[in-house]
């Protein structure tokens, strides 16, 4: 399997795996939304919460120039660590959430 190949079906296992967590509200649904064509992949809770409209993406991973960019974390779960688990190595794996000066000090890719 090639490098994209893997790394496509890396993201959606991962994010398939943590999309059939049940919410502790069973209002809110998580889903996993997967745009294959773009290389961008992201976990959405929606649903209510009494009478207010819950809608907010968890998670938001990209792959660019053959390097995954976690965008977004908004979870308890390192899936950068979960992603190494998986065959990827830290140097494809940028913490996008990181300021760009920041992401030196990672053990992860700079970009």
């Amino acid at each position: 399997m090639d490098k994209l190949a893997h790394y496509r079906q890396a993201i959606q296992t991962l994010l398939n795996e943590h999309a059939s967590y049940k919410s502790l509200n069973p209002d809110i649904e998580r889903e996993f939304v997967c745009d294959t064509n773009n290389d961008r992949y992201l976990l959405v809770n929606l649903g209510w919460e009494e009478s207010r409209h819950i809608y907010s993406c968890s998670v938001h991973i990209e792959i660019r120039n053959e390097k995954i960019w976690i965008q977004r974390n908004m979870t308890d779960v390192d899936f950068a660590e979960e992603l190494v688990e998986m065959g990827v190595p830290k140097t494809d794996i940028v913490l996008g959430f990181h300021p760009p000066f920041k992401r030196q000090f990672t053990d992860y890719a700079v970009s």
